[in-house]
């Protein structure tokens, strides 16, 4: 729900230094020759796995959530994303959407068709390209926002109510950190970075 923090050229002598220094090792395929099974130490421990982790708290939160709004309202998560992003932006096409929350054009589109559907959206041409759409909420899209908010709210206070004020502030700048450090080493792939390792 955050927009995505600003990012710096792919090109040039930094981005080549910057992607040498994410290096990771996937590790030999540490299998025995005579059983071909792999060795304890080459296991990836899940549990330990911190994107992994990331991955299931994800799934599990969004699970959750999910039950509050589409037991009211019959939509899933692409849906709840569209809504919440107009909600709070106002207008913006469904590619800016997509850039936004991280969905792929084809889950905005379907999303955005879902909502216009139940009358939740409103669309008009954008200025700059008519080929393109301004996304908006209709009025009864915003009333279901405006209900939406004190829930979700509510959920993300009870979720929060295990970490005291000091283990927020320190998850809030752990979060920054990692999201910054992620798009680093996507930009870096992106690049053509080589084989990660973990010393």
């Amino acid at each position: 729900m955050d927009s995505r923090t600003e990012r710096g050229s792919g090109t040039g002598g930094a981005s080549q230094t910057g992607n040498q220094e994410i290096g990771a090792q996937r590790g030999q395929t540490g299998r025995s020759p005579d059983s071909g099974t792999p060795h304890a130490g080459t296991l990836l421990d899940l549990e330990s796995f911190l994107p992994y982790r990331l991955h299931l708290l994800n799934e599990t939160v969004s699970r959750s959530l999910s039950r509050v709004y589409g037991r009211e309202y019959g939509f899933g998560v692409p849906e709840w994303r569209v809504l919440v992003t107009l909600g709070q932006y106002g207008e913006m096409t469904a590619k800016q959407i997509g850039a936004h929350s991280q969905m792929h054009k084809t889950k905005v589109s379907r999303a955005a068709a879902a909502l216009s559907a139940k009358d939740l959206l409103a669309r008009m041409p954008a200025e700059h390209d008519r080929r393109a759409a301004k996304l908006s909420l209709s009025a009864r899209g915003r009333a279901v926002y405006e209900d939406l908010v004190p829930v979700a709210l509510g959920f993300s206070a009870q979720l929060e109510s295990v970490l005291s004020a000091s283990d927020r502030a320190a998850l809030d700048r752990l979060l920054n950190r990692l999201k910054a450090r992620a798009e680093e080493i996507s930009d870096a792939l992106a690049n053509g970075a080589g084989e990660f390792n973990a010393d």
